[in-house]
């Protein structure tokens, strides 16, 4: 069985001002299974809400966290905020993480069960199977990520339950070796379709909580970005 040393935790921030040091707070205080190490990875995409100065500052008060930080001149997006961040990984897997409070470090052990158990190389956290806790906002939304999710399947040949959650945990090699070029919410689509096509993969999904934003709370993706999704998941199904 392969042994893991380092998570490599990537987060992508653009105007998480208000919540940046929380979540990294919550990721300070995740215990690791099986003596893993932590680095965190964050990239600022270019806020105009004062995050890079917050991020800075939280840096030189916790000098002992392994913190990379990295910032973009310009906004590119939070797929171009992962591709730098997955880049500057050193660890032997890699999970996603939003800036914001939606979901819950603390549940990074349920992530790596399966991958520290030997049967998975990827693991996605679903927010629509198992029994946690999760916020009641938005119908259609709800309808767009199960229509998004159905939609990838058809083309992957998986059948995943939340195709667009933010928790996705790889071994880094597998990460690595994927020509990644969607710079925005297109991301997930596209990660999702071509490592389906990688030879052997084992994929898992266990289910996560949900602490859901409202817009007025700092939510960001719209329905832009859904047909951004249904445009990339076309693109990478069918092309390869």
């Amino acid at each position: 069985m392969q042994q893991f040393r380092k998570l490599s935790i990537v987060v992508p921030a653009y105007n998480e001002a208000k919540t940046i040091h929380l979540i990294l707070d919550k990721i300070a205080e995740v215990k690791l299974p099986q003596g893993l190490e932590k680095e965190i990875v964050v990239v600022d995409d270019c806020s105009q809400d004062g995050t890079l100065d917050v991020l800075r500052a939280y840096c030189q008060q916790h000098p002992d966290r392994d913190i990379v930080l990295c910032a973009h001149e310009t906004n590119q997006g939070k797929g171009a905020a992962l591709h730098t961040g997955i880049a500057r990984t050193t660890g032997d897997l890699i999970v996603i993480q939003d800036a914001d409070l939606e979901y819950d470090p603390h549940e990074y052990n349920i992530l790596l069960a399966p991958i520290l158990k030997g049967v998975a190389d990827v693991v996605y956290g679903s927010r629509f199977v198992g029994g946690k806790p999760h916020r009641i906002l938005f119908f259609w939304h709800s309808i767009g990520n199960r229509f998004l999710t159905r939609l990838s399947n058809m083309f992957t040949n998986l059948n995943l339950t939340d195709m667009e959650t933010c928790y996705k945990l790889f071994r880094a090699d597998i990460l690595k070796s994927l020509d990644l070029r969607e710079k925005r919410f297109g991301f997930e689509p596209e990660v999702t379709a071509k490592v389906a096509r990688v030879p052997g993969i084992r994929i898992y999904e266990v289910g996560i909580s949900y602490y859901g934003r409202t817009y007025g709370e700092g939510k960001k993706i719209g329905w832009r970005d859904g047909f951004r999704a249904i445009y990339a998941i076309i693109k990478y199904g069918m092309f390869r």
